[in-house]
């Protein structure tokens, strides 16, 4: 079948958006895959804000102070948000055990920022927080698969 324009044989912007909003609001790995990377992506952002406003007091304590707090952020949007949990796991479980998984990040972080700084020197702002992005990124896999499977808190009893 021809369309005499293509504009109208294209599903509309908002039919799009409808059915991935549709899709990251179930409850099955990809819908909660998806909500954790949006979740790491966002804190990832308040990362660098927080990052750049600390780096007067060098790399590696704007480093440590960026991670911690945006690590509690991300823990709890991950409880509440990504796997919907916050009835079945309380706050202070959920920063220990997502917390313990976020320091092996921490330690990886941290290394790959002094190996930069030793090789590069003063690298900048940008090439610091794209290393630290991307450690963090294969981090955040293994922190998913840990809090999917490893962590996962008992499913409410069914009536």
């Amino acid at each position: 079948m021809t369309c005499p324009t293509l504009l109208r044989c294209r599903p509309a912007a908002a039919d799009l958006l409808g059915d991935l909003s549709e899709r990251v609001r179930r409850d099955d790995g990809i819908a909660q895959f998806t909500r954790f990377v949006l979740v790491g992506a966002a804190t990832t952002a308040v990362y660098a804000a927080l990052y750049i406003s600390l780096s007067g007091f060098g790399y590696l304590s704007a480093h440590l102070v960026s991670t911690v707090l945006t690590t509690m952020l991300a823990n709890e949007l991950h409880r509440r948000v990504s796997f919907r949990a916050e009835d079945r796991v309380d706050w202070f479980s959920a920063q220990w055990e997502a917390g313990g998984v976020a320091l092996v990040g921490l330690v990886a972080t941290s290394t790959a920022l002094s190996w930069l700084d030793s090789v590069a020197g003063a690298a900048p702002l940008a090439l610091q927080i794209a290393l630290v992005a991307s450690v963090t990124a294969t981090i955040g896999v293994l922190r998913f698969v840990a809090l999917r499977w490893l962590f996962r808190a008992p499913e409410p009893a069914r009536a």
